[in-house]
Formats: structure tokens, sequence, C-alpha cells
């Protein structure tokens, strides 16, 4: 069973995140697209996606303010940001602030599910239970 159940899209460019998502849910994911930042803080405050893939440079609210806005307000929530416009300087940045992953556009489907299969990895479902702890619990 996939740790991820929900993404949100999160581009101002129509093709790019209506493709992404026809992809993603073909691959068992419920996806949904908004095209800001700002929409996707108002979309965060009614639902909880696990994962949020969203493009950097967007109107209204760029995507590394965006991924600064969610690690403060939704730290749970992991993120990978994505652009056709790369440079060191930006991965750096959004390395720095909490991005999961960094992409370059156009996106490589494998490319991208290798990032998501590396963060199902990384997920610890739910509370851990007694054998999660060294040595056991005593009752």
């Amino acid at each position: 069973m996939k740790k991820i159940q929900s993404i949100l899209v999160v581009d101002d460019e129509g093709n790019s995140c209506f493709g992404l998502k026809a992809l993603l849910s073909r691959e068992g994911y419920h996806v949904d697209c908004v095209a800001n930042g700002q929409e996707g803080l108002q979309y965060l405050q009614e639902n909880s996606p696990q994962l949020v893939i969203s493009d950097i440079r967007m109107p209204e609210m760029d995507g590394l303010s965006f991924l600064r806005r969610i690690k403060r307000d939704y730290p749970q929530i992991n993120v990978i940001l994505m652009t056709a416009f790369g440079g060191l300087d930006s991965y750096i940045d959004a390395m720095n602030k909490g991005a999961f992953e960094y992409l370059i556009k156009p996106l490589k489907i494998h490319e991208l599910k290798k990032v998501i299969d590396r963060l199902e990895e990384e997920i610890v479902p739910g509370f851990p239970d007694e054998n999660d702890f060294a040595g056991g619990v005593e009752s």
C-alpha cells in the first residue's frame, strides 16, 4: 500500500498541472491541482495532502515563498519543487528551506516516480508501536 495517498500539484501552467495529474492518477494517487501558491494555501486549510509538487515561478506567490509557508504552517507536508529555470542558488535556497527535492522541467515521469518512491521509503507511518522501541516496552 502506498504511504502517499494524496498529492497537490501547484503550477500556473495548466498543461503541466493537468499532465502531472493524469500521470500520477494512473499511478494510484489522488491528485488535485491549483494555479498558484495563494490557491495552494487556501487548499491546505481544508485538505491534507502528504505531498505538494510545486512550480517555483508563479504569479501572486512564488514556489519558494509557498514552500516557506508550508514548512511554517504544515511542517508534516513534504514538498517537491520544480522549475524550468533552475540554477545552483535556487536549488540551495529550496533545499535549505525544507524542500524534499528540486526537479528541472520538463519533468521526466520516471525521475519523479523515483523521488516519490524514495519519499515513501522515508515516511514513518502513524504512531510507533511497542515493537518500534529498542528493547521493547515493559508492561
